[in-house]
């Protein structure tokens, strides 16, 4: 919860997954790329005011990956300055259900790659470290 004066930036994201389509029993994660920043990152963004985190990150990977999901552990919070402003994201570990990609001002690629190849593609390294976490939980689960 925000504290009168604060000017952290609340966010939220998914570090979103699905069963690989190939039988393998091993599982994809999805990536998205913001050409604002040329970067590959998670799907996530900011609240709407006295919006929940959860309920943010879930409507963010709709509207950045076009997929439903369904959220399961949650994840470290990252925490970092952006645009000389602290930020702080929330992130669930969720499973892509129904839906599509369609590019949009925000997002114009989505790449759906195995975890090992995600982790190289990824391009903060504080997204690795929510990759690894996403795959412990799994494991654990």
């Amino acid at each position: 919860m925000k504290r009168p004066g604060d000017d952290t930036v609340l966010a939220a994201g998914c570090v979103l997954w699905r069963r690989s389509p190939h039988g393998d029993g091993g599982i994809e994660i999805c990536l998205v790329h913001r050409p604002k920043y040329d970067d590959w990152s998670h799907p996530k963004g900011k609240l709407k005011r006295g919006e929940d985190a959860l309920a943010g990150a879930v409507r963010e990977v709709l509207e950045e990956t076009g997929r439903s999901c369904v959220p399961g552990a949650r994840l470290p919070t990252a925490h970092y300055i952006a645009n000389a402003r602290p930020k702080q994201v929330s992130y669930w570990a969720a499973e892509a259900t129904t839906g599509s990609f369609v590019p949009n001002e925000e997002v114009d690629r989505v790449l759906w790659l195995p975890p090992a190849v995600a982790r190289n593609r990824l391009t903060q390294p504080r997204d690795r470290t929510l990759l690894d976490a996403l795959l412990d939980a799994l494991h654990s689960a």
